[in-house]
């Protein structure tokens, strides 16, 4: 599924009922088969956060074609948010555990005078940035390191240590884009992330104190959190185990997935 995070609470359902993501899609589920259900995801994305692809599952026992599946769906749910296209799991599938990697883009505006048409999509930098120094500063990152600098003070994940496979940054005009695959993030990494890179690029601090800021573990030697809106869940990645049932992999990267219970 896709959706603009912007006017979401997240995507995880709330017991206050403010608007999150998968409320939303629950029901519309409800108001066309009449059932009750939980749509769970790859992620939990905080509020404002957007996605380009993210697989979510719901147990069902509906006999629903996938096509229509869709079709029903998209006439139940906002403009914000669509589901691109359905398939049939089996009932070991999950959706969260079997994922091996994700990647998410967080997009910059620069420049002296604010670009409103990106607002929703991007977080506007007043000024220039040193480009090859936020690069330097990023290549600190690259590989398998104790990411507690980089994570929210609410972030309970047991283990700070992740591998970050690959982080690269290309700048178009004012755009700049800032893109990271991972094995697994913290809670706002990649906004800590974005956030520090921005500090190197103020010249704030040097680059390579981005590799103290690792060395550290010190959250408050780490940049800002950036804003939410300039974040995009890109693509999540699955591995052989949903190979072994039958599935092209790949293709879960851009679909709803919906599994048949027993």
């Amino acid at each position: 599924m896709q959706f603009d995070g912007t006017d979401f609470a997240g995507y995880q359902r709330q017991a206050d009922g403010v608007r999150t993501v998968a409320g939303t899609l629950e029901a519309a589920w409800l108001r066309m088969l009449g059932e009750p259900v939980v749509a769970r995801s790859s992620s939990r994305t905080d509020s404002g956060v957007h996605a380009r692809r993210m697989p979510v599952l719901i147990f069902t026992d509906r006999l629903v074609p996938p096509g229509n599946l869709v079709r029903g769906l998209n006439t139940f749910l906002p403009d914000d948010i669509a589901v691109l296209e359905a398939a049939d799991v089996t009932a070991e599938f999950e959706v969260r555990a079997d994922a091996v990697g994700k990647r998410y883009v967080y997009r910059l505006m620069t420049g002296e005078a604010r670009l409103p048409l990106w607002r929703r999509v991007a977080w506007f930098v007043r000024g220039e940035l040193d480009f090859a120094a936020m690069q330097a500063g990023a290549a600190h990152l690259v590989g398998i390191h104790d990411f507690a600098a980089f994570r929210a003070s609410s972030c309970t994940a047991p283990s700070t240590i992740r591998n970050l496979r690959s982080i690269e940054l290309a700048r178009e005009g004012a755009l700049l884009t800032l893109t990271v695959e991972g094995n697994a993030f913290l809670h706002n990494m990649v906004r800590i992330i974005a956030g520090t890179l921005v500090d190197v690029g103020r010249k704030r601090v040097p680059p390579d104190a981005v590799a103290q800021m690792l060395l550290g573990r010190d959250r408050v030697r780490a940049g800002q959190t950036a804003p939410a809106q300039g974040l995009t869940l890109d693509e999540v990645f699955y591995g052989p185990h949903g190979a072994r049932q039958g599935l092209d992999y790949k293709e879960l990267l851009a679909h709803m997935n919906v599994a048949r219970a027993g």
